[in-house]
């Protein structure tokens, strides 16, 4: 990614005056500082960024200012990255398997907290008296886009047995679980908070954290998610599970805390009929329609970066490559009056974006733009 320098307007002002033939991301720091200060003031215990959301390390600096002080990260890496900006930060490395040179790598950035799903990955970390290390439960709970217990977690039997082995070599148990992606409502969380209260009964083990994961949903359409609703369940769910005396919480945001941060602008290279085709799509900053479906928050601009008003139509869209699989998922709504060289500005772009982006064909943005907004 190249950062442009900051440029003190909107997107749309932007598109109007550079009439760019690149796609390029507009990132605003302020809904980067607002988002980070709703989940450290609302969430009812300690808040820890996933970084596999977004890893521009204008992100990081960001979240740091605003207060951010543990990050979630997944690799050595990301904790090279993290220790870059924020050297005395927080780091849980809930990524339950592991090489063995990954874990030599962690110990020397200083890990806080490790999680694992299997009695081989707990083995495999070692002496660990002392050392913070957080069951990941996964259960058959609905309510997300989609489910990560297909691939990490371990059953309500296993986390059990796995607690009371953290225990017994002298380690500092904790859970953790992922609910899924994009919950709305807070009925997954609760589930597995009230199956966690359970699994630490049977062990016999006090809690030292319970890790919620992520989750949390981003403003992708209307109505807008409920941030402080779903904070207050988790709080309701733990005591309910703990008897009045829950674990100290903690949660792992990604895609709700950087989404509303970055704007995507792409033009129109051409129209027929009722479809369009893009500088841009699945292999670059649109990855995301592929699982999570359609978004709504999209604004259509003529050249001079002035609204379209056209009749809504249901529109094909495609991306610049030649796979034809480079298409968004469904058919979108958009004005019938937008041709060639016009724009589109699509909103809440700033989770697993400017990660995934390719440059499969030559394509793919580069690009961002600082609003000073």
């Amino acid at each position: 990614m190249v950062l442009q320098q900051a440029f003190h307007s909107d997107p749309a002002r932007w598109l109007a005056r550079e009439q760019p033939d690149e796609p390029v991301f507009f990132f605003d720091p302020r809904r980067l500082h607002a988002a980070a200060r709703e989940f450290i003031d609302g969430f009812p215990g300690e808040v820890t960024y996933a970084v596999k959301a977004n890893p521009d390390p204008s992100v990081i600096e960001g979240l740091v200012a605003a207060g951010m002080q543990a990050f979630d990260v997944a690799s050595p890496d990301e904790m090279a990255l993290v220790r870059s900006v924020a050297p005395k930060a927080r780091l849980h490395y809930h990524n339950p398997v592991r090489s063995r040179a990954e874990i030599a790598a962690a110990r020397a950035f200083g890990i806080t907290s490790w999680s694992v799903d299997r009695m081989a990955e707990l083995d495999k970390l070692g002496p660990i008296e002392g050392v913070e290390i957080a069951v990941r439960l996964k259960l058959p709970v609905a309510g997300a886009v989609y489910d990560f217990g297909s691939k990490f977690g371990a059953s309500p039997d296993a986390a059990e047995a796995l607690l009371r082995a953290v225990a017994a070599r002298g380690g500092l148990p904790s859970m953790t679980f992922h609910p899924g992606t994009q919950c709305r409502s807070g009925a997954a969380w609760a589930a597995y908070i009230r199956a966690c209260g359970e699994i630490a009964a049977r062990a016999g083990v006090t809690l030292h954290r319970l890790n919620v994961g992520g989750g949390f949903p981003a403003f992708r359409e209307a109505p807008a998610p409920d941030l402080p609703a779903l904070f207050e369940t988790i709080r309701h769910a733990a005591d309910e599970a703990f008897d009045g005396t829950p674990p100290a919480l903690v949660c792992e945001p990604g895609r709700a805390m950087v989404a509303e941060a970055f704007e995507l602008g792409l033009q129109v290279k051409a129209r027929d009929g009722d479809a369009i085709f893009l500088n841009d799509g699945i292999y670059g900053g649109l990855s995301e329609w592929r699982d999570l479906g359609p978004s709504t928050r999209i604004t259509a601009l003529a050249t001079d970066g002035t609204p379209l008003r056209g009749e809504i139509r249901a529109t094909a869209v495609f991306g610049p490559t030649c796979d034809s699989l480079d298409r968004l998922s469904d058919r979108v709504d958009l004005p019938c009056d937008l041709a060639e060289g016009d724009f589109l500005l699509f909103q809440a772009c700033g989770a697993y974006s400017t990660a995934l982006v390719t440059r499969f064909n030559g394509y793919g943005v580069r690009r961002i733009v600082t609003l000073m907004r």
